[in-house]
């Protein structure tokens, strides 16, 4: 596995300073300019109190700020010491509020004076973002982390005091996991999505839980220079269930993998195998097509299972971080949370790779379990290939369903719980998402810190997500987190090295946070 790279954070655009014009003409209503105040220059020189907290103007006739500057308001336009402010006219309100001046304009658009510009704003004495949890009704607003101000009138959402027309007549609006959810009269739940449209999903708020026993995981490779019986004894050691091996079907990568399913089976481990076909041919060369590429996979993902079953493998993730192939993602720095991220062309290829490999091995164990695997915060992938749809928003096209959900989440694309958009802020609580939208069990099956931690601080890492994963298990449904990995020959994300020694403090953290916190 190559080293993982530090996701480019491509910050959205900052808010731009503005002239306050938003009610109307550039001049107030009698086209006159209203005269300075030298009352109001000689008050500043005094270094009077600051106006109290909460201030404004009207029923004010003027406002203190912190250094002795007063401001006041006539026939629209703002005055600082009894000088006419330039960038802002229309205004109806003054309000000092938390060591800030703010105003108001005609249109109820509220702007906070940076100097000597204006920034817009919500009115601060709104709050800050609403607590996770919040819903209309009881509460009449709620405030996102963009802080856009959210209101509900007669089922219709606003954004701003702007409808969204794409939003179905909710009896509820909900902010949970740090995205919207609503509820219409007849029960049916939609989150909303980046792109604006609104989703079908589950009630984020009821907890779910997976099935205990496979929670600790770890990575390995069938190329790895340990027996299955050493093997066995690592994961034991680590006091890991779950042991994720990739392999073809060729007999170098498949023999190895099921000398271990047969070293589990008796040993009461569990294997989780990866069907490990991408987007191309033995030459290297892209499939052609859909069906193509889902007829060159079927028969030799059920080669595996058919090689595997007899020794208890149940559980199969059909794919490895096939969204990020260059193929698919149109710009490896984005976050995948928006459909214009993936390539349209090429899209069908990977949907048949993937519908190839659940199709071959349900074909030998139609109880077994197949899963899709996502990087980084690709939502967008994820819901294409649930809904049919290809990046362009065309409708129709085969649907995958997977029954279990499995991302890799490695310490540049930031808190699973908290994952960027397009690499930046403000982050979104992703298995809520998942087990809202897709109600399966969810899986991380890769994860770590980047190569340039120090074992120091890939131990704190480890520690705090453990403590994350382990608090969330029960609900968000998250069935096992797979630590990357057992080995890699040296210190950049092996846990131990090729003779089994143990990497500390690394190793420590995790045999010991395992033995406090038991997996039922």
């Amino acid at each position: 596995m190559k080293r993982r790279q530090f996701l480019g954070c491509l910050t959205a655009a900052a808010s731009s300073y503005v002239l306050v014009a938003c009610g109307g003409g550039g001049t107030d209503a009698l086209g006159n300019i209203a005269g300075g105040n030298a009352g109001a220059v000689a008050n500043a020189a005094t270094g009077a109190t600051a106006s109290p907290n909460g201030t404004t103007v009207p029923s004010a006739a003027s406002i203190t700020d912190n250094s002795g500057n007063v401001w006041t308001l006539s026939k629209g336009y703002v005055y600082k010491n009894g000088v006419k402010d330039s960038h802002a006219y229309n205004m109806t309100m003054l309000l000092w509020y938390n060591g800030s001046i703010y105003g108001e304009n005609t249109s109820k658009a509220f702007y906070q004076y940076i100097g000597p510009s204006w920034k817009q704003c919500l009115d601060p004495r709104l709050g800050g973002t609403s607590v996770d949890g919040t819903a209309i009704p009881p509460a009449t607003y709620i405030i996102d982390k963009a802080n856009n101000y959210w209101t509900m009138t007669g089922g219709s959402v606003f954004k701003n005091g702007i409808q969204d027309r794409a939003a179905p007549s909710a009896a509820l609006l909900l902010w949970y996991g740090a995205m919207f959810y609503l509820k219409t009269s007849g029960g049916q739940f939609y989150v909303r999505s980046f792109t604006g449209a609104w989703l079908a999903c589950a009630d984020p708020r009821v907890a779910k839980a997976a099935n205990a026993g496979r929670f600790y995981g770890i990575n390995g490779h069938y190329d790895y220079p340990f027996t299955p019986t050493q093997t066995v004894a690592a994961l034991q050691a680590l006091g890991c269930t779950t042991y994720r091996l990739g392999c073809v079907n060729k007999a170098t990568q498949l023999n190895p993998v099921v000398a271990m399913a047969k070293a589990f089976k008796t040993a009461k481990l569990e294997l989780f195998t990866l069907v490990n076909y991408g987007l191309r041919d033995a030459s290297g060369t892209l499939y052609t097509s859909e069906t193509a590429a889902y007829n060159a996979v079927h028969a030799n993902a059920a080669a595996i299972a058919s090689a595997l079953a007899p020794y208890g493998v149940t559980t199969y993730e059909c794919g490895n971080e096939l969204t990020r192939d260059p193929a698919i993602i149109l710009n490896s720095t984005t976050a995948g949370t928006n459909p214009v991220d993936f390539n349209n062309a090429n899209w069908p290829i990977m949907r048949g790779v993937i519908r190839g490999m659940i199709d071959g091995v349900k074909s030998v164990q139609p109880t077994a379990r197949c899963g899709v695997n996502f990087c980084v915060a690709d939502v967008a992938a994820a819901d294409m290939l649930w809904d049919g749809k290809q990046p362009d928003g065309s409708t129709g096209h085969p649907a995958v369903r997977w029954d279990v959900t499995t991302w890799h989440n490695y310490s540049p694309y930031g808190d699973i719980f908290s994952v960027g958009s397009d690499g930046a802020g403000p982050g979104f609580n992703l298995p809520v998402y998942c087990k809202a939208r897709y109600g399966v069990p969810f899986m991380i099956t890769e994860w770590n810190a980047a190569p340039e931690f120090t074992e120091t601080n890939r131990a704190a890492y480890v520690q705090k997500q453990l403590t994350e994963f382990y608090g969330a298990r029960k609900s968000d449904q998250i069935e096992s987190v797979m630590f990357y990995e057992l080995t890699s020959g040296d210190y950049t994300y092996g846990i131990v090295l090729d003779d089994l020694t143990p990497i500390q403090p690394t190793y420590g953290t995790f045999q010991t946070f395992v033995k406090q916190h038991a997996d039922i």
